[in-house]
């Protein structure tokens, strides 16, 4: 009778340490889709931070492709970070966790994406800052996937700092201006090389890779030029100029830069 007693309550026993070790996984688990749900709300937050400063300045790329690069940087590292939760058909013991290698696939990816924002307009090429806020939100979008939160957050600081805070700086700083400069004459009543030469130099231009074309089957001849200046507002004192000859038939003046 004791020994019917005694393994009675050695099964009732281990009965209540499989519920409570049952009980204990179903907690965990519950905490690892808490973290997984608070990763992948952060990459939406911090994505979409850096995409709202390209769309206010009318970049190609803006607020929705910067939020789903993040996420998607984000959630690929999560298939990593979290391989044994899904991967329940392998042994624990053969699985080999190296996030690394999703990193650089997931960057290696993010190359075409911000190859198809660079674009060149004319002799300007533009997008080469939003192909850069791409990159470094995939990047973000990588450290928010493996728990990295502090830097993720100074990261994310840090790239708005530059896109925001840096433009105004680069206008306070000295620097040179560069601009394509077309202008059209008529082929009776054109200034000469030398003559539009000196009148740029007059508003602060220097000349290079001039060139020099007959259009319109002979009847215009066309000046194609790159002027460089310290000062941008001689663009403007040039244009009025120009508006201003009456042989002139049609000018342009394209500054370069993103």
């Amino acid at each position: 009778m004791h020994g019917l007693s005694y393994i009675c309550h050695i099964f009732v026993t281990n009965t209540h340490k499989k519920a409570g070790l049952h009980r204990k996984n179903n907690n965990l688990i519950s905490q690892e889709e808490i973290t997984i749900a608070l990763r992948i709300v952060a990459a939406l937050v911090m994505g979409s931070l850096i995409g709202f400063e390209r769309t206010y300045h009318g970049r190609p790329a803006g607020l929705r492709t910067h939020a789903l690069v993040c996420l998607s940087s984000a959630a690929l590292m999560l298939v990593t970070v979290y391989q044994n939760e899904w991967m329940t058909a392998v042994a624990a013991e053969t699985i080999r966790t190296d996030p690394t290698r999703m990193a650089q696939g997931i960057m290696t990816g993010i190359g075409f994406l911000g190859a198809g924002v660079i674009f060149k307009e004319g002799l300007t090429v533009r997008g080469l800052t939003t192909s850069a806020s791409i990159w470094i939100t995939a990047a973000i979008g990588i450290l928010i996937g493996i728990g990295f939160y502090a830097p993720a957050i100074l990261t994310a600081l840090a790239t708005i700092s530059v896109l925001s805070l840096f433009r105004w700086i680069e206008h306070l700083l000295p620097s040179e201006f560069y601009a394509h400069h077309i202008v059209k004459f008529s082929r009776s009543d054109a200034l000469s090389e030398t003559e539009l030469r000196e009148l740029t130099s007059q508003y602060g231009f220097t000349v290079a890779n001039f060139s020099t074309r007959l259009i319109a089957e002979g009847a215009l001849i066309e000046y194609r030029m790159v002027l460089r200046s310290h000062d941008r507002n001689c663009a403007a004192t040039l244009s009025d100029h120009l508006r201003q000859m009456p042989n002139v038939i049609e000018f342009r003046i394209t500054p370069t830069g993103d």
